[in-house]
C-alpha cells in the first residue's frame, strides 16, 4: 500500500475536541447534558438534510437552529443571542493532545495534511489557528466552497480536484464513521480515528485502517511505502 498524495483531515471531533463546546450548549440549556449530546447529533442531522436537498446554509447558523429547536422542543427558554454564544464557543476548541505531534510528524515525513471539514471557512480558519494547528496544515478547505455537506461524494471530488490528484490517491481521516463512508463511497482511501464512542457506519465499506488516536495513525502512515 502507498502513501497518499493529500491527507484531508477532518476537523470538529477528530482534530479538535467538541466537549467545551456541548459544555456551553448544556448550559444554555438549563444543565441538560442528554440535550447537549443530542445537539450535534441534529446540527449534522441539518446539514445532511441540505446536502440531499441540493441547498446550502452556514454550519455555524445551521448550529443555532438545532440547539433554539432542542430549547424549544423542550420547554426550555433561550433567547437568540444566547444560542449564538453557545455555538460560538465552537471557535474555542482545543485540539486533542495527539494531534500537533501528529501533523508535526506528517509534515516533517513529507506528508500533505489538509483540513478539510463542514465548518464554514472564516470559522474554520479561526478554529485552528485558536486551536494552534493551522500552521501545521497545507491548506484548509471548507464545503461552503461547493455548497452542500459531507457526506455528499461532490465533497470528496471537488477535494482532490483542487490538489490535482486522483481521489483515490488521497486519503481522508475522520472520527465520523458517515465522513469515512461517505469518502470511501466517492472512491477515496479512509481511515477511521475511533475516539471514545465513536464507530465505523455499519452500512458502510470498511476503513483502510481504524485506529483510536492520531498516534495510531501516524505509526500506520509510516508504515506505508
Amino acid at each position: 500500500m502507498h502513501k497518499p498524495t493529500i491527507i484531508f483531515l477532518d476537523v470538529n471531533e477528530t482534530l479538535l475536541d467538541l466537549e467545551p463546546a456541548r459544555m456551553a450548549v448544556s448550559e444554555a440549556l438549563d444543565g441538560r447534558r442528554d440535550l447537549s449530546v443530542l445537539w450535534f447529533s441534529t446540527l449534522l442531522h441539518h446539514s445532511t438534510v441540505m446536502a440531499l436537498a441540493r441547498r446550502y446554509e452556514d454550519f455555524g447558523k445551521l448550529g443555532v437552529l438545532a440547539l433554539e429547536q432542542l430549547a424549544a422542543a423542550n420547554g426550555i427558554g433561550l433567547d437568540h443571542s444566547a444560542a449564538v454564544r453557545a455555538v460560538g464557543s465552537m471557535l474555542e476548541l482545543p485540539a486533542h493532545e495527539d494531534v500537533p505531534p501528529a501533523l508535526a510528524a506528517m509534515r516533517e515525513s513529507g506528508l500533505r495534511p489538509v483540513a478539510l471539514t463542514n465548518s464554514g471557512q472564516d470559522a474554520a480558519e479561526t478554529q485552528l489557528a485558536n486551536a494552534g494547528l493551522r500552521e501545521q496544515l497545507e491548506a484548509v478547505l471548507s464545503v461552503e466552497s461547493v455548497g452542500t455537506y459531507k457526506p455528499d461524494p461532490r465533497v470528496y471530488a471537488w477535494a482532490a480536484e483542487t490538489f490535482g490528484v486522483d481521489v483515490d490517491t488521497a486519503m481522508l481521516v475522520a472520527a465520523h464513521g458517515w465522513d469515512v463512508a461517505g469518502a470511501l463511497w466517492a472512491g477515496m482511501r479512509s481511515v477511521l480515528i475511533q475516539r471514545p464512542g465513536k464507530r465505523s457506519f455499519p452500512l458502510g465499506p470498511k476503513p483502510e485502517r481504524i485506529v483510536p488516536d492520531f498516534t495510531g495513525l501516524q505509526a500506520y502512515l509510516q508504515s506505508l511505502q
